[in-house]
């Protein structure tokens, strides 16, 4: 559903991300782990299409998008909810979920979406900035999966967030992969988190993957020597 082959990105005369390829199945569940400045979230802007590559291929469900403008790539399929949530403040709810319908939607938030955050339900007239960090990245979580997506990217969901949303999220996250057959990469430095939710696990390491495992055979001591400053 997803395949990342030989990406090498950077900025200005600075490579960061070096040959990653990488393939996902649908309705798998991929954690990219790795600490602060070893090229998370470089990797996630490269994927869609932020910071342009500089060689390399990005498919969705066979069609390559790595040439696609950001918004073409949305229309194909990729969602991306970034580091620090970047949720509309100063907009509603409702509105920031708005921003991702597509047109033929009419602005109607489908029922499925807020039955997944029924939080948002409630408090759909009230100011995104006004909502507490967990509610916030639920809002940015329910406005990319109004995209309809097949495949949603998450760059460090947990962070600022207190251990029992945590948990919400990770539910949410399981319940929306069966719901809606979602192949889901996740970018994260909380193995607990990860550990809950997914099926395969890799380290990223000075813009390298290092470390590739599945759940099963995962080691934990080996990944957490990797998150550890």
């Amino acid at each position: 559903m997803f395949t990342i082959q030989h990406l090498v990105s950077g900025y200005g005369q600075s490579r960061i991300l070096h040959d990653l390829s990488l393939d996902v199945a649908q309705k798998e569940i991929v954690a990219v782990m790795g600490r602060n400045g070893m090229g998370k979230s470089t990797l996630f802007r490269s994927l869609m299409g932020i910071l342009p590559a500089w060689s390399g291929h990005v498919a969705v469900d066979g069609q390559d998008v790595s040439r696609l403008e950001t918004h073409q790539r949305v229309e194909r399929g990729i969602a991306y909810v970034p580091q620090g949530r970047m949720i509309f403040s100063h907009m509603t709810v409702l509105e920031n979920i708005q921003t991702g319908l597509p047109a033929s939607a009419q602005g109607k938030v489908p029922d499925d979406l807020y039955a997944l955050f029924p939080v948002l339900h409630e408090m759909r007239l009230r100011k995104g900035g006004n909502l507490s960090g967990g509610q916030q990245q639920q809002l940015a979580i329910a406005r990319a999966l109004a995209t309809n997506p097949k495949v949603l990217l998450l760059d460090e969901p947990t962070e600022g967030i207190q251990p029992s949303i945590i948990k919400d999220i990770a539910r949410t996250l399981k319940e929306i992969r069966a719901l809606r057959d979602l192949t889901i990469v996740v970018s994260e430095q909380v193995l607990s988190f990860t550990l809950d939710i997914a099926d395969r696990f890799l380290v990223i390491e000075k813009g390298r993957f290092v470390v590739e495992e599945t759940r099963d055979k995962v080691d934990e001591a080996t990944i957490s020597r990797y998150l550890s400053v």
